[in-house]
């Protein structure tokens, strides 16, 4: 096997499309960072199958001679024929991301469609991504107007490797918030940051946030001086407060357009009991989230 290829087919950026308008922004901003790391591209299309729901056909008089068989039979055909449909939307909606990808700059992206769970599917593929992307909505949030997919959670919970959940609209990034908490994963994500081709030339901005601690400033110094000895322009701020509030503001007032931060910290259990400051992060944030794990 060619060394070079498998070294860049490990590094690839997977962008996780569902048949929702949403995909279009997910495949631009999977195609902004691919061109940015000079990483491969993969558009991945799962579809989630659903036995529990019937065709809807009336079967009740279906009695007779050999009914139950012919019935089989046909449900079968039925359900090879709905999977052969479902494939053939899916490979008809992946070209055009597909070439959605080419006109963005991408020379050659990959392309997959896979039948299984979401979580499942996507933590089979992890061991050879660098960064995946991901709607912050798709089809079902659509249809029932919720404010973040039912599947986002647990995606992120599941996954160990960078997220990059995306909103509506793509607007190229100019400027980078890092919600620095001094913790072991935001320590790695700016350490991550600094060594990372994705945001470099962005001016990227630190900012600690909730209860004031009395290594705040030693901690953000650290932060500041391993982003500046990296090249980039890194303002810095030591702000107490509620983290959502404080966070909305800095985003709003320094226009950032991606926001970076640690996901998930506590357990699940500690989350049901005392609710997810990530989740509500990226239920209030109206900009692209890069989720450290």
């Amino acid at each position: 096997m060619n060394t070079k290829l498998k070294i860049n087919a490990d590094n690839k950026v997977l962008a996780c499309v569902d048949r929702s308008r949403f995909a279009d922004y997910v495949t631009d901003y999977a195609a902004w960072a691919a061109e940015r790391m000079s990483a491969p591209l993969e558009l991945l299309h799962v579809i989630d199958r659903h036995p529990e729901i019937g065709s809807g056909d009336d079967h009740s008089g279906a009695i007779g001679f050999n009914a139950q068989e012919n019935l089989l039979n046909e449900l079968s055909e039925k359900d090879a024929q709905r999977a052969r449909d479902e494939r053939e939307a899916g490979r008809i909606f992946l070209n055009r991301l597909r070439q959605r990808a080419i006109d963005a700059g991408v020379p050659a992206p990959d392309m997959r469609q896979r039948h299984g769970e979401l979580g499942e599917t996507l933590a089979e593929h992890e061991a050879g991504v660098r960064l995946f992307v991901l709607g912050r909505r798709g089809e079902s949030a659509e249809t029932t107007q919720r404010d973040l997919g039912r599947n986002v959670e647990h995606v992120v919970r599941s996954l160990h490797k960078p997220i990059l959940t995306v909103t509506e609209g793509f607007r190229e990034p100019r400027r980078v918030l890092i919600a620095y908490d001094g913790s072991g994963v935001t320590r790695r994500g700016v350490e991550m940051v600094a060594a990372s081709p994705l945001f470099r030339g962005l001016p990227v901005h630190l900012l600690m946030s909730g209860k004031a601690r009395q290594d705040g400033p030693k901690q953000i110094e650290w932060a500041q001086k391993t982003l500046q000895d990296a090249g980039f322009e890194a303002p810095a701020q030591v702000l107490p407060g509620d983290p959502e509030s404080v966070i909305a503001r800095a985003v709003q007032e320094l226009e950032i357009d991606i926001l970076v931060m640690g996901a998930y910290a506590h357990s699940p259990l500690r989350s049901l009991l005392l609710g997810s400051k990530t989740t509500d992060l990226l239920r209030s944030s109206k900009i692209p989230t890069l989720l450290l794990r």
